[in-house]
C-alpha cells in the first residue's frame, strides 16, 4: 500500500523548523516528536513525508539548493556579463543570509540523525554552478576576464563568496571591516583577479549592486509545492539572447 497523500503544507514546514533547529539549538534538537511538536502535527508526518529523519536532513540539504538556484534563475542576461556574474555572488550572498539554518546544512550534515553527504548529493549541489560557469564563459569570450577555466573561474568565485559569507553568519565581520564593505571589496577584487580592468570591474560590480532588488523582489514565494526537492533538481540554463 502506498503512503497517503500528506497535507502539502506540512513537507516544506517539517523542512524549515528542521534547519532551524539545528541551526539554534544542534544536531541534539533533531528528533521526530521535537520537530513534529513544533509543527504541531505527530511524528507519522516526518516518515509519511520523509522516510524517516535521514531523508529530511536530505530534503534540507536538496530545499536549500533549490532556493538557491531560485535566486540563481532570476539573474538577467545582459550585455555585461561581469554584472552579471557580480550580481551572481550577491544573489548568493542573499540566499545564505536569508536561510541561514538551511545554509548550515547545505554544505556538511555529517552526523545529522546518522546522515551523512553522499557523493550523488553533493554533485546536486554542484549543479547550482553551471550558472556560474556559464555567465564566466561569456565574461572570457567578451575579453572582460583573461583566457582559461571558465569552470576553475566560478569555482573560484564559488570558494571565496562562501568563505567571506561563512565569516559573515559567524559573526566575525565587525566594523571596521563589517561584510558589506569586505564584501563590495572582494567582488572588486574578484573581477580583476579574473582579468578585468579596476575600471570596468568597479563599473559592473556598482551595476550589480543596483540590479539585486529586482532579483530578490522576483524571487516571490511560489504555491506550494509539495514534490521533493530532489524532484526540482537545478539544472544548467539555457542561454537566453543577451539584453
Amino acid at each position: 500500500m502506498s503512503p497517503r497523500r500528506s497535507n502539502p503544507q506540512t513537507r516544506p514546514a517539517l523542512v524549515d523548523i528542521a534547519a532551524r533547529l539545528l541551526a539554534d539549538e544542534g544536531p541534539q534538537a533533531l528528533s521526530a516528536r521535537r520537530i513534529a511538536t513544533e509543527a504541531g502535527s505527530s511524528t507519522m508526518a516526518v516518515y509519511t513525508n520523509f522516510g524517516g529523519m535521514s531523508g529530511l536532513v536530505r530534503e534540507m540539504v536538496y530545499e536549500g539548493f533549490a532556493r538557491l538556484q531560485s535566486y540563481f534563475s532570476h539573474v538577467s542576461r545582459t550585455a555585461d556579463p561581469v554584472a552579471d556574474i557580480a550580481l551572481l555572488g550577491r544573489a548568493y550572498r542573499h540566499n545564505a543570509l536569508t536561510n541561514p539554518h538551511l545554509y548550515a546544512v547545505m554544505f556538511g550534515g555529517a552526523s545529522l540523525a546518522g546522515f551523512s553527504l553522499t557523493a550523488e548529493d553533493r554533485q546536486y549541489g554542484r549543479y547550482t554552478l553551471s550558472t556560474v560557469v556559464e555567465c564566466a564563459t561569456r565574461c572570457i569570450t567578451a575579453k572582460r576576464f583573461r583566457d582559461g577555466d571558465a569552470e576553475l573561474v566560478a569555482h573560484q568565485l564559488w570558494t571565496a563568496i562562501h568563505g567571506l559569507v561563512t565569516l559573515e553568519l559567524g559573526e566575525y565581520l565587525i566594523e571596521p571591516f563589517d561584510a558589506d564593505r569586505v564584501f563590495e571589496a572582494q567582488l572588486t577584487g574578484l573581477m580583476v583577479g579574473a582579468g578585468d580592468t579596476l575600471e570596468a570591474a568597479t563599473r559592473s560590480v556598482g551595476s550589480s549592486k543596483r540590479r539585486l532588488r529586482k532579483v530578490v523582489e522576483g524571487v516571490r514565494p511560489d504555491p506550494v509545492d509539495d514534490r521533493p526537492a530532489g524532484d526540482r533538481r537545478p539544472r544548467p540554463r539555457q542561454a537566453a539572447p543577451a539584453g
